[in-house]
């Protein structure tokens, strides 16, 4: 279990309400993988990859069946642009034409048009992010604590203890300053029912009693 202190950090926009949809495919266990934020297009029929930050491009290859192609169908259908991909997997090297190489991905964190992307500056000292809509939620984690916030209400600072659960099934509970927090996460694939973002994880948070659903992903101060 971990036992944190509470830390008020500026909190960014985040994704809101989400549906769950179990993602009933098992995972086979891969090792050395590199988990990697960057931008997705379509070139020639075939999904490119763009680290943040570079001009590279890699072609991706779905080798953990994560549905990444389906998925970037159904956002891109909004319009025209570039979406941004949080994802895990292994480079190599590409023989194609216009290509840095090849990103055999294993693993999908998110995926979604909207959002700061690239210039999330808070994502590296995240564990977790977890947002909800209806009411408007979203809740950042850090190993110093967690801070909730919600719109027309300051934010909320508090420390917080972690239990694991089987399957790969965690929470997070808080009691503190008259609140009672718990957070309960699930690696379930989430849908955000407003943008359509994709998240790896669903979310559960219980305040004082009242139950709000959502979806979350781990930050880039988390391992899996």
């Amino acid at each position: 279990m971990r036992l944190a202190r509470p830390l008020l950090f500026s909190l960014l926009p985040l994704f809101g309400a989400c549906q769950m949809l179990a993602d009933s495919s098992k995972e086979a266990p891969v090792t050395n993988l590199v988990r990697l934020q960057g931008e997705l297009s379509v070139d020639a029929g075939q999904i490119m990859f763009r680290p943040c930050g570079e001009q590279r491009r890699f072609t991706v290859v779905d080798r953990g069946g994560t549905g990444l192609a389906p998925e970037s169908s159904n956002l891109s259908a909004d319009g025209p642009g570039n979406l941004f991909a949080d994802l895990a997997g292994n480079l190599g090297a590409n023989q194609a034409n216009g290509s840095d190489g090849r990103l055999d991905v294993q693993k999908l964190y998110r995926l979604q048009r909207e959002g700061h992307g690239c210039q999330d500056v808070n994502f590296k000292q995240l564990l977790l992010r977890a947002s909800g809509h209806e009411p408007d939620w979203s809740l950042n984690v850090s190993d110093k604590g967690l801070v909730l916030d919600r719109p027309g209400q300051p934010p909320l600072a508090l420390p917080y203890m972690e239990e694991q659960l089987p399957e790969g099934r965690f929470n997070l509970t808080s009691e503190a300053n008259g609140q009672r927090l718990e957070l309960w996460i699930a690696p379930q694939r989430c849908i955000d029912s407003m943008s359509g973002a994709v998240q790896h994880l669903s979310a559960e948070l219980r305040l004082n009693g009242q139950l709000q659903r959502g979806c979350a992903y781990f930050g880039g101060a988390r391992a899996d």
